[in-house]
């Protein structure tokens, strides 16, 4: 009976350990997900910003404001 206990105990410390990593990896890929998809919006972020930036320079060169 004792044995039983102990084995059951054992394999119940087990699926919690797999469950703990498990929970972490989850965690992990979430987490870096997160990371790529904020590097992502910079990037788009700063190439609206260059294509702007662009628009202007030739707004101003068609209308002579550049010189």
């Amino acid at each position: 009976m004792a044995d039983n206990t102990q084995k059951m105990s054992y394999q119940a410390g087990e699926t919690k350990g797999q469950a703990q990593e498990k929970a972490s990896n989850l965690m992990d890929r979430a987490d870096n997900a997160a990371q790529s998809a904020k590097e992502s919006v910079q990037e788009a972020g700063q190439q609206v910003m260059a294509k702007a930036q662009g628009a202007v320079e030739g707004v101003k060169n068609a209308t002579g404001m550049n010189k």
